[in-house]
């Protein structure tokens, strides 16, 4: 196969929750410039749509679908719109995120909760319905975005979230056993672990550290709009068929300081 064959898309179908904004748009938009038709869903559907047209803009086909990953009737029903509209299922990537900032002994159970919720149960209930027409097809990519903080512990003066943190190492051990799970029936379970994108989720922590984080980043900058696009490629094409149950870090270094 040719190397360009390795990360080509071409008719493959992704879904990207999270897909509205953030890291998932920079992710939907890779796999479309590479060919694949997404699908982008979050709570946030108007977003989605902006994303959606854009990705249609590139020349592939999109959809823009509402959903709560922690509710399984809406996890379901994007499964069930993107079956029927392109008869298969080719990459997931759990993109879709929550966090909660405060200190380990103030941090109300439900704040832990919901970050347990969207976090660990959404990337479950996603992967479960996705995998079922997966495990049919006998083919497969799912993509589970971690982060840096579910590797090690993170300073309290750069981020104070041991819910985000612990949640975030929950989807580490979740890839690496469903990889277990899956890998003999063909579905490839990886994850990408980002360090500090710019964000809306980020960009508070960024503008209160920004000096800080950059000392403890070999690179010296924080991840662009495109730093996320070729590992996340790299994941969801034929590039990647022998690697699974692997963690892909994002972060310019720092993770290694």
């Amino acid at each position: 196969m040719h190397v360009k064959q390795l990360f080509d898309l071409t008719g493959k179908v992704a879904i990207v929750t999270g897909g509205g904004r953030g890291l998932g748009e920079q992710i939907a938009k890779g796999f479309a410039e590479a060919g694949a038709n997404v699908v982008v869903c979050s709570r946030n559907e108007e977003a989605c749509k902006e994303v959606s047209e854009e990705l249609k803009n590139i020349g592939v086909e999109s959809l823009a679908l509402k959903c709560d990953v922690t509710k399984r009737e809406d996890v379901q029903r994007v499964v069930q719109e993107t079956k029927e509209k392109f008869g298969r299922i080719d990459i997931l990537v759990n993109n879709s995120g929550a966090s909660w900032g405060a200190p380990a002994e103030e941090m109300p159970l439900e704040a832990w909760q919901k970050v347990m919720n969207v976090n660990v149960t959404g990337t479950f209930l996603m992967s479960q319905e996705v995998g079922k027409i997966m495990l049919e097809q006998n083919s497969g990519k799912i993509i589970n975005i971690a982060s840096i903080a579910g590797i090690q512990g993170t300073n309290p003066n750069h981020l104070n979230a041991v819910g985000y943190s612990a949640s975030k190492g929950a989807v580490l051990s979740f890839t690496r056993d469903l990889a277990v799970k899956w890998g003999s029936r063909g579905v490839n379970v990886n994850a990408i672990a980002p360090g500090f994108f710019p964000t809306k989720m980020s960009k508070d922590v960024i503008a209160q550290s920004e000096k800080e984080l950059l000392e403890v980043t070999p690179l010296k900058k924080f991840g662009s709009d495109n730093d996320l696009k070729g590992a996340a490629l790299f994941l969801a094409a034929p590039a990647s068929d022998y690697v699974t149950g692997a963690t892909i870090v994002v972060d310019g270094g720092a993770s290694i300081m």
